[in-house]
């Protein structure tokens, strides 16, 4: 099989999987009816899938680097599908929160093994960076149209098919995957796994998403959501202090503070905070001020996914011409002043005043995800690829989470919305219309701020340091070079 179906299959697995954090939203209130759900258990069946997808995403990567990158891709999509059919057939919510558990170690070793999978398959740098702008429309696409798709399937099915339908599909990307994916080589290593550095960091990242979850419901103050952000701390903490001198550590920590990586991930979970936090409060806009079905909803927010589909391919082949530290900063910019226009948002806007701006938040979007991709792997020599990969994806999850949790306290505090902002209730429309305005402003400012690091770190012209500058980082070198996998 070429480079090219290969890199496809990739990306739609990636997509596949990503939609999931977003399509179960619409089927909530069906299967909350259907399986006698309260709103704390529904509200679980979100949060499950997305802390283990979080807290496991550095271990999964560093572990797709120990045993091959194909054998963990496979892995995670089979266990994705395992978990999307236990969905489906679950009887019970606590049935089905098992399946969402499941469900979410998947994309966990999935989504690093993809993109180290693309750097191995596209050695060259330019080829590289053009495959990472395609592998970038997975992201977008999956969490822009999981809403459109969910509403879809919910009515014409019921609430189980948002599961069901993952089955099939998977099921074809796997035997496709089977055929077509290079058997890479692993990365050979005299070392265990860091099994205590792995418990401590996904230790770390459960409790502090949590906290972060849990806090716009349980009050931010409340014991638990303290006791939860003490725990993360120390744990994180724990973690750090675990790694210095470990002879092959989960985390290198000097890579964290690395000028270029850290750039990526400021930007990373930058843009996801206001992009998820965005597009869930937008759907709410159309649904709960305007009054619009769930599945017309959805399809007001399609033109932000459509954007990054047509976007980022765009932004991977300008990436080795202008430079990641240009284009991130040019996304950031966008991403930005699209956020300040939706302060246009009122209970009574037509759509056809708002779809073009909804897309240019896509715009902002497509342009910064591959080239801040590209920093973040630049920064590590080809050995290291999963983890920087998976700590990258790490920080844009723990990003989204921010987002969907911040800017929906802001919401509720200055509204007085119950549920962290994401329904009305008793609240008037433009009360919580004025409270997303605020919401919108610290995001916008959040982005020029981090635009300004991004300037400040990362050289305007710069692709990132090649990895033999980052050595002093990567506790040992590069294994065998990659192989490319026969046309």
């Amino acid at each position: 099989m070429t480079r090219r179906p290969v890199l496809l299959t990739i990306t739609a697995a990636q997509a596949l999987s990503v939609a999931s954090a977003s399509v179960v939203a619409v089927a909530l209130p069906q299967l909350g009816r259907d399986l006698d759900a309260s709103a704390s258990e529904l509200q679980w069946v979100v949060d499950a899938f997305v802390i283990v997808f979080a807290s496991l995403l550095v271990a999964g990567g560093v572990l797709g680097d120990r045993v091959g990158r194909r054998t963990t891709f496979l892995a995670g999509l089979s266990l994705f599908a395992l978990g999307s059919l236990w969905c489906a057939l679950a009887p019970s919510v606590p049935a089905l929160l098992v399946g969402r558990v499941v469900q979410g170690v998947g994309p966990a070793l999935l989504l690093p093994a993809s993109l180290a999978l693309v750097t191995a398959i596209f050695p060259d740098p330019v080829e590289r960076a053009r495959a990472i702008g395609v592998w970038a429309t997975g992201s977008g696409l999956g969490l822009a149209s999981g809403p459109t798709v969910g509403g879809i399937l919910v009515e014409a099915f019921d609430w189980r098919a948002v599961f069901a339908i993952n089955v099939p599909l998977a099921a074809a990307l796997l035997v496709v995957g089977v055929r077509g994916l290079p058997r890479l080589p692993p990365t050979p290593s005299p070392h265990r796994f860091d099994v205590g550095g792995a418990l401590l960091l996904t230790g770390g990242i459960a409790a502090l998403c949590f906290a972060i979850i849990e806090g716009r419901t349980l009050g931010w103050g409340s014991p638990g959501i303290v006791a939860s952000a003490a725990l993360a701390a120390v744990l994180l903490a724990g973690f750090l202090r675990w790694e210095q001198g470990r002879p092959e550590p989960l985390v290198v920590p000097a890579l964290l503070l690395q000028r270029t990586f850290l750039a990526a991930n400021l930007a990373g979970g930058t843009v996801f905070f206001a992009l998820i936090g965005g597009t869930v409060y937008f759907t709410a806009f159309f649904q709960q001020v305007q009054g619009r079905s769930a599945l017309e909803s959805g399809f007001c927010m399609l033109p932000l996914g459509l954007a990054v589909v047509l976007v980022a391919p765009l932004a991977g082949r300008l990436t080795p011409r202008l430079g990641a530290g240009r284009l991130m900063l040019a996304g950031l910019a966008v991403a930005a002043t699209a956020t300040l226009l939706m302060l246009r948002l009122e209970p009574g806007l037509g759509y056809g005043a708002i779809w073009w701006n909804v897309a240019l938040v896509g715009v902002g979007t497509g342009l910064a995800l591959p080239p801040m991709t590209v920093t973040a792997l630049s920064a590590v020599d080809p050995a290291r690829t999963g983890m920087a990969s998976a700590v990258h994806n790490a920080s844009r999850q723990v990003g989204q989470t921010l987002g969907v949790a911040v800017l929906g306290t802001i919401i509720a505090a200055h509204a007085g919305a119950a549920d962290g902002g994401r329904a009305l209730r008793g609240v008037a429309a433009q009360d919580w219309v004025d409270g997303l305005h605020v919401a919108l402003v610290v995001a916008a400012a959040l982005l020029v701020a981090v635009a300004v690091a991004v300037a400040a770190l990362v050289r305007p012209g710069s692709g990132g340091p090649p990895a033999a500058a980052t050595t002093g980082t990567v506790a040992r070198p590069a294994g065998p070079e990659p192989l490319r996998p026969a046309a």
